[in-house]
C-alpha cells in the first residue's frame, strides 16, 4: 500500500522530500474532485494525506465519502483545527485518545 498526498505545492513539498512520490496539486474544483474520486477507487493507495484547507473546499457529499472511507484512509492535516485525524482514530480503535 502506498501513501498519496493532496494539497498545494508548498504542502506537498515536505512529503516529497521525505520520499513520497504520489503527490497531487489540483488547481480547480473539478480537478480536485477527479483526483479524490480516482484515489478512492485506487487499489494501490492505503493512506491519503490532505491539506485541511483543500478538504474543506470539497463538496459535502464527497467530503462525507472521504471521511467514511476505510481503504484508503483519508487524513486531513494543516494549520486549522481539524478533527479528521481524531475521528479516524476514534472509529478505528473505538476510544477517543484526546479525552
Amino acid at each position: 500500500m502506498e501513501i498519496a498526498v493532496v494539497g498545494t505545492p508548498e504542502f506537498t513539498l515536505g512529503f516529497q522530500l521525505a520520499g513520497i512520490s504520489n503527490l497531487y496539486n489540483p488547481e480547480g474544483e473539478e480537478e480536485r474532485i477527479k483526483v479524490f474520486r480516482d484515489l478512492l477507487n485506487s487499489k494501490d493507495v492505503g493512506i491519503v494525506v490532505v491539506d485541511s484547507a483543500v478538504l474543506a473546499s470539497l463538496p459535502d457529499r464527497l467530503r462525507s465519502q472521504l471521511s467514511g472511507s476505510v481503504s484508503p484512509t483519508v487524513l486531513g492535516i494543516g494549520t486549522d483545527e481539524d478533527n479528521t485525524l481524531r475521528e479516524t482514530i476514534r472509529r478505528a480503535i473505538g476510544v477517543d485518545l484526546w479525552k
